[in-house]
């Protein structure tokens, strides 16, 4: 079936039952093979309309597939964004699983801005005038495709795999360290289970936020003020299942903790 025949719409509606069902769907791309990563996008701008008209308004984006190494553990090319909402920002430290399909958790840093960031070719130093602040995050991440299997086009159709996010309870200076050399630690149930730094992301955190300035550019959008922005893990993630224990030890940024539960 050829890509102009493909009603967008229906599409989003689709993604976005699956979405609140929690249930299961095949890859779009089979039923539709010549879906454009445009259509894609269209498809997740779509899906946020729908959120938006029940109340479940905008309030920042997030990057995803920041790392060579998670491009290539899913099979795609090239980073990523997507769509955060309301109802995805979980206040306190209660995972809870209902409502999800397969979960995974990830640390992240946080940006919030101050200023409104829009159009190419900006810089680093671009943004670090338009941050507000910094914050320690963990997001949770869950693919309603069968089998967490997809291509590009379909995980960008399904708003980048996202589902929860958490925000840790201490702000700071966007200068308070060198994100690129901060080490990481996730741990679940008391043990090590993925390391690194925030070199991972792009080489730095800031550059994450640069590169989804410059591809929200396309379609003629920006980084609003107040926004948050999850820049992309800084692991790779981690499944999660009911009575876990979760810590994330962020160096500098301090730590923290989840407790996962059925509901």
């Amino acid at each position: 079936m050829k890509t102009k025949a493909i009603d967008l719409k229906k599409l989003a509606e689709h993604v976005d039952r699956h979405q609140n069902d929690a249930v299961e769907m095949e890859k779009l791309t089979l039923q539709y093979p010549d879906l454009s990563v445009e259509d894609a996008y269209k498809i997740q701008s779509l899906w946020g309309e729908l959120a938006g008209a029940r109340g479940d308004q905008m309030i920042g984006w997030k990057m995803g597939l920041t790392s060579r190494a998670k491009q290539e553990s899913v099979g795609v090319k090239e980073p990523i964004y997507g769509r955060l909402t309301q109802s995805m920002e979980v206040a306190d430290r209660k995972l809870r699983l209902n409502g999800l399909i397969h979960p995974r958790v990830e640390p992240e840093v946080a940006f919030v801005m101050k200023e409104e960031l829009k159009g190419e070719n900006l810089t680093p130093r671009d943004i670090w005038a338009a941050t507000d602040f910094i914050m320690p995050a963990v997001e949770v991440i869950d693919s309603r495709y069968k089998n967490f299997s997809f291509t590009l086009e379909d995980v960008v159709a399904d708003n980048a795999s996202s589902s929860k996010f958490f925000l840790g309870d201490q702000a700071y200076s966007p200068y308070h360290t060198s994100l690129s050399d901060m080490p990481v630690s996730l741990y679940k149930n008391g043990e090590v289970v993925q390391s690194g730094s925030g070199a991972a992301v792009l080489g730095h955190p800031v550059r994450s936020i640069m590169e989804l300035a410059n591809m929200i550019n396309r379609f003629g959008l920006s980084i609003d003020p107040g926004m948050v922005i999850l820049t992309g893990g800084i692991t790779e993630a981690v499944h999660v299942y009911d009575e876990d224990e979760i810590e994330v030890d962020f160096g500098t940024l301090g730590k923290m903790k989840l407790d996962v539960t059925a509901s």
